[in-house]
């Protein structure tokens, strides 16, 4: 099943949760995000059983790839439960998650026990006053850190680590990153400040180049590039001449990757995005909920990824003729 451009449809992540216990100013600043914004309450939030339902579905039309994301996915109550109904479903090949890594220790365990097999901790800097400035003021760093052991242990591997990097936030932290964690199975990725969603004021300047970050590290660490592992892996991908692992680059502002992009993206009350960066969407809640049998829902996810033409980030270096449409917030529908 593919778009507009040929891209089939082989990833999908699916947001479980739109609250989280950060307030990083790239997704979700504090000023906007304070103890007064009226998140989605529970009844809004697809259950596991809705979810388990369109993974199926998901599956049924290509996707081989599912990751559940948020906000952050370990807030929602039980979600080593809707790990193994995910990990049951024939045809997907890999189940990951994606987590701030605060509440990871005490889940770890469980999770890998359900069938979940990778996990991305967001971790930005090693710098204790960076985190927490970085983090909304949230004092956790050994938390996180603690958490990535956990997921070692617990054989969720390769453990990654995304790091979106920010000029003169935390750049000057980037190879500290590569330091810490060579030689430790954890692979670092290395991602360059998107404009996703319209509060993070996010402004060209503030981005660091991937080919910037990748020469100060191999100025230090030699490195080689890796083949891709699959078609739409965002990540380019380089190991370390002297074997102590690799890390990775996503560099959706100098290197736009819209031409190979595979993903789509199910939020925590049921709407269907077909871009990181959408202006909008297809709500799969409603005719659920109203009864819609799976081959209507099949039908409809397949007429919206067979409308797909989305590719922003090309888009996004040519001058507009008008101001930007909204775009959906990447705490909504992860990233």
């Amino acid at each position: 099943m593919d778009d507009r451009l040929q891209r089939p449809l082989t990833d999908l992540r699916i947001s479980v949760m739109d609250r989280c216990n950060f307030r990083c100013p790239y997704c979700m600043p504090r000023a906007t995000y304070g103890e007064h914004y009226r998140f989605l309450a529970a009844p809004e939030r697809l259950d596991f059983g809705e979810i388990a339902r369109l993974a199926r579905l998901f599956a049924h039309a290509g996707v081989r790839r599912m990751r559940l994301t948020g906000g952050e996915p370990l807030l929602r109550t039980g979600l080593p439960d809707l790990v193994g109904e995910l990990s049951s479903i024939d045809r997907i090949d890999d189940l990951a998650l994606t987590t701030n890594g605060v509440l990871l220790a005490q889940h770890a365990a469980e999770l890998a026990a359900q069938g979940l097999r990778r996990v991305t901790v967001s971790l930005d800097t090693l710098d204790p006053d960076t985190f927490r400035r970085m983090s909304g003021g949230f004092d956790g760093l050994a938390r996180v850190l603690d958490g990535i052991r956990a997921a070692q242990e617990a054989g969720l591997a390769p453990v990654k680590v995304n790091a979106v990097i920010q000029r003169g936030v935390n750049d000057a932290h980037a190879v500290e990153l590569a330091r810490h964690f060579r030689g430790s199975g954890v692979v670092v990725r290395y991602i360059e400040y998107m404009d996703v969603g319209n509060r993070n004021d996010w402004k060209p300047e503030l981005v660091v180049p991937s080919r910037e970050i990748r020469d100060a590290i191999a100025a230090r660490y030699p490195l080689r590039p890796l083949p891709g592992a699959h078609r739409g892996e965002v990540a380019r991908r380089y190991a370390y001449l002297d074997g102590a692992g690799e890390i990775g680059f996503v560099s959706s502002i100098s290197e736009p990757f819209c031409g190979d992009c595979t993903r789509a993206r199910l939020s925590s009350d049921g709407v269907f995005y077909t871009c990181l960066f959408a202006t909008g969407g297809l709500d799969l809640r409603t005719p659920l909920r109203a009864g819609a049998g799976d081959e209507e829902l099949l039908q409809l996810i397949r007429g919206a990824w067979r409308r797909r033409d989305d590719r922003y980030s090309e888009l996004r270096r040519m001058p507009l003729a008008e101001a930007a449409p909204r775009k959906i917030e990447m705490y909504y529908i992860g990233g």
